[in-house]
């Protein structure tokens, strides 16, 4: 067996919970098969804990304490943890943070807006500011910051691989001024040039389709079950239930089916780019057709 990785208890607060976990539990002499024991989690997820891969939820915490008699450490400490993933996003996104770090494939669909780790800073203020008007500039550029963090999952080799379907609509619509979408855009198609991502459109006319509802991602993994990631503009939630993370599987599928082909789709956000620079409103669907029909021409 390869020799067991050790955390460095000393790289952030995480690390270090994750690290008193796994120090206070061999104290015990116990294995993780006996603590995780009656806690309604699995192994897998202990040792992601102990290895500062996942957050530890406070009923698991809880358990925790009871069985390892730490005097409640593990449940006073979930909420420093939580503030340590949190910086700079949400707290309902923060599992997700973690969970995106290990997966294999991403597929999401995103109806509104360009996914966060595509984003260019005046977008991501843009949207930020729509959503959160009242945030000072100290609260506004601590959220860019984390999310030009989540550039990543774009850049480096070892990201999951991405298929990302976009709505037409997020092309059409003028978030920013014609020059920044211009440029937004083209950040876009550049990095889905370099293959970190495989795009498609779908038509904003299409009618009733699967996922007529917000931001969607579902994720899969190596040494786990799929998870399936819901998102509205103040929410977010984790689905696992198998069956209908299953269901939530299919019905993406089903939304690849109905989206334009990656090389159609990424000529339609490349002249959206392109006609924003020229001070024009993006023509839309009209310009997918002529694509497809026409790939080699403007």
């Amino acid at each position: 067996m390869p020799p067991r990785k050790d955390p460095d208890a000393s790289a952030n607060v995480p690390s270090f919970y994750g690290a008193e976990l796994r120090y206070r539990r061999e104290l015990a002499g116990l294995t993780l098969e006996q603590l995780a024991e009656g806690s309604f989690r699995g192994v897998p997820f202990l040792s992601q804990i102990e290895r500062a891969e996942r957050r530890m939820p406070v009923d698991l915490a809880r358990h925790v304490d009871k069985v390892l008699k730490t005097d409640g450490f593990f449940e006073r400490r979930c909420e420093d943890v939580r503030k340590a993933r949190a910086r700079g996003h949400a707290d309902y996104y923060v599992e997700v943070l973690e969970l995106e770090e290990h997966a294999l494939d991403v597929e999401e669909w995103a109806p509104d807006f360009i996914p966060g780790p595509l984003q260019l800073e005046p977008y991501i203020r843009a949207i930020i500011r729509a959503a959160l008007p009242s945030e000072t500039e100290e609260q506004v550029a601590l959220k860019v910051s984390a999310r030009q963090e989540r550039a990543w999952l774009f850049a480096d080799p070892k990201s999951p691989e991405t298929w990302l379907v976009l709505s037409e609509l997020v092309l059409l619509r003028p978030i920013l001024d014609a020059d920044q979408m211009a440029e937004q855009l083209a950040h876009v198609v550049e990095v889905a040039r370099h293959h970190r991502f495989i795009p498609q459109i779908l038509p904003w006319d299409i009618g009733a389709h699967p996922f007529a509802m917000g931001t969607t991602r579902l994720l899969t993994f190596a040494d786990a079950p799929p998870l399936m990631y819901s998102e509205g503009m103040y929410s977010g939630q984790v689905i696992d239930d198998p069956g209908c993370v299953r269901q939530y599987a299919k019905a993406y599928d089903r939304l690849r089916a109905a989206a334009l082909p990656p090389d159609v789709s990424l000529k339609m956000i490349e002249n959206a780019a392109e006609d924003y620079r020229n001070g024009k409103q993006p023509r839309g669907l009209e310009q997918g057709r002529v694509a497809q029909e026409q790939p080699q021409q403007r």
